[in-house]
């Protein structure tokens, strides 16, 4: 059993508990409509008792659980209150799960990215529960007078074994809640886990099948207008004029007028974008005909000049800031084409330089060199995007999708002039996210349009609308150089990779660490496209490319592609080069052995044809083996082995369809994936032109492997899709016997 100091987060503890019953409320967490007036407690309900932010007992013996996180679909509204129900000791049974809204004074982080929900709530979580959990066990000992550490818990039950009382949580609550919050807590042992590592559907699964409200497209209230937007149809372009006589005419149009979501002295967060910032809005009283006069609408666009803007963290103390160029021009896929060509051929920035990989190119036998290439991809997200606001002079309520509130709070707050505290941010289920919702546009720009007019509306994008001005995956490229000696020997390893606008590269990566000559070497090229975040950023072109590079290798020194991967794994485990490797080499392994077991690596079946892949990133370790056929000149996936050591499985339901999810996504992004610009526009702008995985296309099965291991939770959502990609390269080598360079490679098979 481990402990927990609540010193370390101790002022949010204080905050959290709630005196609820007689008394007065002194130094707890003051609910949001109840202010520190010396209000008794007696005045609020009596239906509950909150003992911190994440956990209220009721009478009726249920206990609420506050998922603190946006949640997507990653399932973390069912596996975050699993951690609290762990170590609280309650009955999932017995277990309330409810959402809750953006509220930085009562939790910590409330950001779905980088799949580090799980991983950074872990232990506040669990001391959360404990700390309740031995609030309740203080305050039986008092009622009972009995030592404490003679009480036990068993699912929401108090019990002292030697006088044979017993007691619900229920009937403790509002004692325990008037108890100091103690400054150490013990925490479970793993062995002794009854809820975390078991399976536990999804706590919306009904409300989702029923098709209840639950998504910020389903908001309705009094008086809301529907918003609309036109942005330009190309970046690079701006609006020039606007001739609106005949939409404004048209029946529900209530305003047609252009705006700026961001003004020029707003300091920009990492996650506002940068394009179509100024824009045209209809407003009417429903989609339909706000949809209509849209198109009704004439317009003229112009050439916009390239401009410089402010970055930084709005609203943090001594926050630094940075300026950042918007570059003006049309750009188009063959030019970034050739740009690309052209600076893989550049010295880049050296990002890492082990021993002399200079020297050892130049005496080499042989030398393989290949680049590997992928094109900007679209989001796609189920829901498109939209958000519900309503601004006055005084306050802001905003309700939609949005996966990072403590960014877009800061940037609302200098757009509107109000203070963060006067802005509530209400998180809706996202219908999809993968980064998508990360980037809070929407947000700044439904507020922006609310203010305006001083009215309730919700904003709503077509497919066509995010499609076209979207967030992004960039566009990238790779080259990848082995130096070898006559006997075969791998001597050097030397990356170059770089993209529009930004690196792939993460130099400290595997095989960093591996060899004693490796470089790395990265570029990027400014664009005023708008890239973000899509899926394991940078990690899913890279493992691409990189893995796809090392199965090559292994067949040009004649090895078996997992035996030379463990080779190098085996040189970084027991003597590694370089100190800032951030990988775990007996871990890595570990996920290739467990793949080559339960894949039958060395038996596979006849016609079958098979590729190996594995990947690093977000913590956590995925290697996979796919096995495909190519029928008619078209491949088919079908099936698919992944071994996954993320430390403990906190929902092992959620995680496998996280896991199946991921590949499936990866297997069309790898085969189907693309979006291509020309002159600035988008040439796809819906799933009629841009290509997804099909049902029919699914691998028939998908077979989840778990390292078991007493390790702390890493991320989930992210790590199983990059390897995909290289696996399913491979496999086609297999099938075709011939290499996959260039995404997608749906295009290399039919010369599209």
């Amino acid at each position: 059993m481990t402990s927990a100091n609540n010193n370390m987060g101790r002022r949010s503890f204080l905050k959290a508990a709630l005196l609820a019953g007689g008394g007065m409320i002194l130094h707890f967490h003051w609910p949001a409509d109840v202010k520190a007036t010396g209000i008794k407690a007696s005045d609020i309900a009596e239906e509950s008792y909150e003992l911190n932010s994440y956990i209220k007992i009721g009478k009726d013996g249920l206990v609420t659980l506050f998922n603190p996180n946006p949640e997507f679909g990653q399932n973390v509204k069912t596996s975050m209150p699993m951690i609290l129900a762990e170590e609280l000791d309650v009955a999932w049974e017995q277990v309330v799960v409810e959402q809750a809204d953006f509220y930085p004074e009562r939790y910590k982080r409330q950001f779905t990215g980088g799949s580090q929900s799980i991983r950074q709530g872990w232990s506040p979580l669990r001391t959360a529960g404990a700390t309740a959990r031995q609030m309740l066990i203080l305050a039986a000992a008092a009622r009972w007078n009995v030592p404490s550490d003679e009480i036990t818990t068993q699912q929401g039950t108090l019990l002292h074994a030697k006088t044979g009382r017993k007691g619900t949580y229920a009937e403790f609550a509002s004692a325990a809640a008037k108890i100091p919050v103690p400054e150490n807590v013990k925490l479970k042992a793993v062995k002794d886990f009854r809820i975390v590592g078991t399976s536990k559907k999804n706590v919306e699964l009904n409300n989702i099948l029923t098709g209840k409200p639950l998504f910020g497209m389903d908001y309705k209230t009094e008086g809301m207008l529907i918003a609309m937007i036109v942005h330009p149809p190309a970046f690079g372009l701006q609006l020039k004029s606007l001739d609106d006589r005949i939409a404004k005419s048209m029946p529900g149009i209530k305003s047609i007028f252009v705006i700026d979501s961001l003004t020029g002295d707003i300091v920009q967060n990492f996650f506002d974008t940068t394009s179509f910032t100024r824009f045209a809005v209809v407003v009417g009283k429903s989609t339909w005909e706000v949809m209509q006069a849209k198109k009704a609408l004439k317009l003229e666009w112009e050439a916009e000049p390239g401009r410089r803007f402010k970055m930084g963290n709005p609203g943090q103390p001594n926050a630094k800031t940075t300026e950042a160029t918007y570059p003006a021009g049309l750009e188009s896929s063959d030019v970034h084409r050739r740009q690309m060509e052209e600076f893989s051929k550049k010295p880049g920035n050296v990002l890492r330089k082990d021993g002399d990989p200079e020297g050892a190119f130049k005496i080499a036998a042989r030398i393989i060199e290949r680049t590997y290439t992928a094109p900007f991809l679209a989001h796609n997200t189920m829901e498109p995007v939209n958000c519900f606001a309503h601004v006055t002079s005084d306050s802001a309520i905003l309700y939609g999708p949005l996966q990072a509130p403590e960014f877009t709070v800061g940037t609302l707050s200098q757009r509107l002039g109000l203070p963060k505290e006067k802005i509530q941010i209400n998180l809706a289920r996202m219908g999809g996210g993968f980064g998508r919702r990360a980037y809070g546009h929407h947000f700044i720009e439904a507020a922006a349009i609310s203010k305006h007019l001083n009215a309730p509306i919700k904003l709503v994008y077509t497919r066509e609308d995010e499609m076209t001005a979207g967030i992004y995956r960039p566009t990238y490229s790779a080259t990848y150089r082995a130096a070898l000696d006559k006997d075969n020997k791998l001597l050097a390893l030397h990356v170059k990779a770089g993209g529009i606008p930004e690196t792939p590269i993460h130099a400290d990566r595997f095989p960093a660490g591996a060899l004693d000559n490796y470089l790395a070497e990265g570029w990027q090229i400014p664009s005023n496209i708008t890239i973000g975040a899509f899926r394991a950023p940078r990690s899913n072109f890279i493992a691409a490319a990189e893995q796809s590079f090392l199965d090559e290798l292994a067949m040009e020194m004649k090895k078996d592609p997992i035996d030379f991967r463990l080779e190098l794994l085996e040189r970084a485990k027991t003597n590694p080069v370089g100190k800032r490797n951030d990988y775990d080499a007996s871990r890595y392994a570990g996920v290739l052995k467990l793949v080559r077991e339960k894949s039958n690596w060395d038996k596979k079946a006849p016609g079958i044809h098979r590729g190996v892949s594995a990947y690093f990133c977000h913590n956590s370790y995925v290697a996979q083996v796919v096995d495909l056929v190519v029928k008619n000149n078209e491949p088919k996936v079908q099936k698919v082995v992944a071994a996954i050591d993320c430390g403990i499985v906190v929902n092992r339901d959620a995680a496998t369809n996280m896991a199946e999810g991921a590949i499936i996504d990866g297997i069309g992004n790898a085969l189907y994936g693309e979006l291509p610009f020309k002159d600035g526009v988008p040439q796809k702008n819906n799933f009629t032109t841009y290509r997804l995985i099909r049902m029919n296309e699914a691998p028939q099965q998908i077979e989840v492997h778990f390292v078991e291991n007493e390790q702390d939770p890493t991320g989930m959502g992210e790590p199983p899709f990059p390897p995909t990609f290289g696996a399913v390269a491979n496999a086609l080598y297999q099938a075709t016997g011939k290499r996959f360079y260039n995404q997608p490679f749906i295009n290399q098979m039919t010369g599209g």
